[in-house]
């Protein structure tokens, strides 16, 4: 069993749906969660917010958020956790931001920093990842912890 169908069943086992919002990854761990078979028992649906207005306007992340802190950093990733499983009606949520290069976003913040937020009724976190290689190995580790992080909350 991968990654993805053990989380899938951790779910299962624990009478959880899951939803994401993906921005640097672009879908891709909604993807990997979908190639799985019977995943929509507990995958409820994601959302691509690659741009700030779908961030504000479709998760409902604080403007004052994306304002103060940047669309990469924790805060965020937290708030689009949090909007994700909301605007699914899912009981746990996932938020991805980050850079995956190949160049940086004119911040000073390097390729390779991305943040994972997670949130659920009890829960609002987030994990800071410093990820190196190129834009797809990037994005591919990305959703691998952020599954980790998700798994490792459910247990």
């Amino acid at each position: 069993m991968d990654e993805a169908e053990l989380l899938l069943q951790l779910l299962r086992e624990r009478s959880m749906t899951l939803s994401t919002a993906e921005s640097c990854t672009g879908g891709m761990l909604g993807a990997m969660l979908t190639a799985v078979p019977g995943s929509s028992d507990v995958y409820k649906g994601g959302v691509v917010s690659y741009c700030n207005e779908v961030k504000h306007n479709l998760l409902e992340v604080p403007q004052k958020l994306l304002d103060d802190f940047g669309a990469v950093s924790w805060q965020v990733a937290e708030a689009m956790a949090k909007g994700a499983a909301n605007v699914c009606h899912a009981s746990a949520g996932v938020g991805i931001t980050g850079i995956a290069g190949p160049n940086s976003d004119g911040t000073g913040r390097p390729v390779g920093l991305v943040f994972v937020g997670y949130a659920d009724g009890n829960h609002v976190l987030h994990r800071r990842l410093e990820l190196h290689g190129s834009r797809d190995e990037i994005r591919r580790a990305a959703c691998r912890e952020a599954i980790r992080l998700i798994a490792d909350q459910i247990r």
